[in-house]
């Protein structure tokens, strides 16, 4: 069984994931119970690693609706 990623390793993989346009401008990221089942990490720590992404402007959050990837980058 893999060990799960660390803070940083998560972040850097979004990231990798972002650029490479497998979560592209403007389209909703899974859901955070679904990304820490993806990464077997614990949903808060995917909300962190999520809040660090929004303060970067990669992501933005709409209430109710869920985090998106931004549409252009700040």
């Amino acid at each position: 069984m893999p060990i799960p990623p660390t803070m940083d390793e998560l972040i850097a993989d979004l990231i990798s994931r972002i650029d490479s346009g497998e979560f592209e401008p403007g389209s909703q990221l899974p859901s955070g119970q679904q990304l820490a089942d993806h990464y077997d990490v614990s949903p808060s720590t995917v909300q962190r690693a999520v809040a660090t992404l929004r303060k970067r402007g990669l992501l933005v959050g709409r209430p109710g609706r869920g985090v998106f990837v931004a549409e252009s980058r700040r």
